[in-house]
C-alpha cells in the first residue's frame, strides 16, 4: 500500500449528446461529442480511518466518488483541487470520480485494468444522475465522439482529428440530475441529428455548428449564454454552450475578440493518468 497517489484528470465539455438509459448503470450513458481540456482536476488518494472529500479545501459530499470507493473496498481521504468549476458542464464530478478510481487502484494495489476502473467511475455517475459520458470521454482525451453509450466493454468511441485553443467563461451552475430526470425526448432527438453531421464531417468547425443547433433545438439555451454566442458569431468566432451548464466555449480567440475576459487552455491529448 502506498501512502498516497495523484491522478489527472482532464475537464470534458460536451457540445451536444442524446440519453440512453438501462438498468444495467455500465450499459448506460450517452451519445455525443465534446472537448476534453488541458484544464482540470487533480485527485489525490491516500488511506485514511474514515472516508473524506474535499474539493479546493473544502469537505463536500460527492456521491460518484463515494461509490467508486465502496466498489474498491477502500477508506479514505480524497482531496481534489480543480481549475474548472463544479456544476458548470465541465465533467468535474466524472474527473472526481475517474481520479479516485485511478489513484485508489494504486494506492490499495487492486491490480484493476484501465478500462475496468473507467467501467466503476462511469457507473458512479450514471447511478448518481450527475453524467452520462464525461468519464469515458475523459479518459479518452482528445475530441471524442461517442457512438454508442455506456462504459468500455459496451460503448465505441471514435474522434475528430484534430486540436485547438479553447475559451471559456461560465455564468454560474446548472444542475445535471434535474435536466437528466426530466423529458428527454426533444433534447435526445437534436442529440442524434447533431451527432450524425459530425460523423458525416468530423470536423471542429462541424461539432461547433451541431452543438449551437443542438443547445437551440433541445431548449437549452439560456438569454446570457444566447447572447455570448451571437457576440462571438458577431466576429466571425465559432462558440457554443457547454452542456450541461451556463458555460459558453469557443475555439481560438473568439470569446476574447468579442471583448469577454475567458479562461484559455487547449484540447488535452490524451486521456485520465497517474502523475
Amino acid at each position: 500500500m502506498r501512502e498516497e497517489v495523484t491522478a489527472f484528470v482532464p475537464g470534458h465539455v460536451t457540445g451536444f449528446f442524446s440519453t440512453h438509459p438501462d438498468d444495467d448503470p455500465t450499459k448506460a450513458g450517452s451519445r455525443g461529442a465534446g472537448l476534453t481540456l488541458t484544464d482540470g482536476v487533480d485527485v489525490t488518494v491516500e488511506p485514511a480511518t474514515e472516508t473524506t472529500v474535499v474539493l479546493d479545501g473544502t469537505e463536500i459530499d460527492v456521491d460518484p466518488v463515494a461509490t467508486v470507493l465502496e466498489t474498491l473496498n477502500a477508506t479514505a481521504r480524497v482531496e481534489a483541487n480543480s481549475e474548472l468549476p463544479l456544476g458548470a458542464g465541465f465533467g468535474v464530478s466524472g474527473a472526481m470520480a475517474l481520479g479516485t478510481a485511478l489513484a485508489t487502484n494504486r494506492v490499495f494495489d487492486r491490480k484493476l485494468s484501465m478500462n475496468e476502473l473507467v467501467t466503476i467511475a462511469h457507473g458512479a455517475e450514471v447511478q448518481a444522475g450527475t453524467g452520462l459520458g464525461d468519464v469515458v470521454a475523459q479518459a479518452h482525451g482528445g475530441v471524442p465522439i461517442r457512438l454508442e453509450p455506456g462504459g468500455p466493454h459496451h460503448n465505441e468511441l471514435d474522434a475528430i482529428p484534430a486540436r485547438a485553443r479553447v475559451e471559456y467563461v461560465s455564468f454560474g451552475e446548472r444542475s445535471t440530475a434535474d435536466v437528466l430526470s426530466g423529458d428527454t425526448e426533444a433534447l435526445t432527438a437534436a442529440g442524434q441529428e447533431a451527432l450524425a453531421r459530425v460523423v458525416e464531417e468530423p470536423t471542429l468547425l462541424s461539432f461547433l455548428y451541431a452543438s449551437r443547433l443542438f443547445a437551440h433545438d433541445a431548449g437549452l439555451l439560456t438569454a446570457r449564454v444566447s447572447e455570448a454566442i451571437t457576440d462571438v458569431s458577431a466576429v466571425d468566432g465559432q462558440a457554443s454552450m457547454a452542456m450541461l451548464g451556463e458555460t459558453v466555449f469557443a475555439l481560438g480567440t473568439g470569446l476574447s475578440d468579442a471583448g469577454y475576459e475567458p479562461s484559455v487552455c487547449a484540447t488535452h491529448p490524451a486521456g485520465a493518468m497517474l502523475k
